[in-house]
């Protein structure tokens, strides 16, 4: 009766699934980055990005703009195919609708994911960020969605991008697949 009472009680608490991302990189960077989601800080991003992954959505897109000691971002599922004309890459997003931000108090910190959005707080949608070092001038203006557990050093080697706004020139680093984990 008792382990049933502790059982019953663990499910009212609602602990969240530990969801999370795996995703293979090939280029300048080859190995596997794993990630925790942070479904119960953005559930909403968490969710778009877990059913994109699932669809494979993200398989076979690039690192279009990667600025040194900023970040890495990648996630445009429209025009940011490997091998596809990269002159619009990271102005696309997904055929899901834009979300509605989910700004919190955790802090941009190496190795946190945000996802990137136009200068409307609400209007990210399938694209992301992975921060190479602390911005905080990032906090409560973009929505974190998880943090990176394992292969940063793969992270650290992404190609990196020319200019102000970071953009990858020649051939870019692949997601080449992008699994959801429980």
């Amino acid at each position: 009766m008792r382990k049933l009472a502790l059982a019953v009680g663990l499910l009212a608490c609602g602990p969240a699934l530990a969801t999370g991302l795996e995703i293979d990189v090939k280029g300048v960077a080859n190995g596997t980055i794993t990630v925790d989601l942070f479904e119960d800080v953005a559930p909403n991003h968490v969710e778009q990005i877990t059913a994109l992954a699932a669809e494979g959505a993200y398989d076979g897109v690039v690192f279009h703009r990667v600025i040194e000691g900023f970040m890495a971002q990648t996630g445009d599922v429209e025009f940011g195919r490997s091998g596809g004309d990269m002159r619009r890459a990271g102005s696309g997003g997904s055929t899901r609708p834009n979300l509605r931000a989910e700004f919190s108090d955790v802090s941009f910190e190496r190795g946190v994911i945000g996802m990137a959005r136009s200068n409307d707080p609400d209007s990210a949608n399938s694209q992301f960020f992975i921060m190479f070092a602390p911005a905080p001038h990032l906090d409560g203006s973009y929505t974190a969605v998880g943090r990176v557990t394992g292969g940063m050093e793969i992270v650290d080697k992404i190609k990196r991008g020319r200019g102000p706004n970071g953009a990858v020139v020649g051939t870019p680093d692949t997601m080449t697949a992008v699994r959801v984990t429980k």
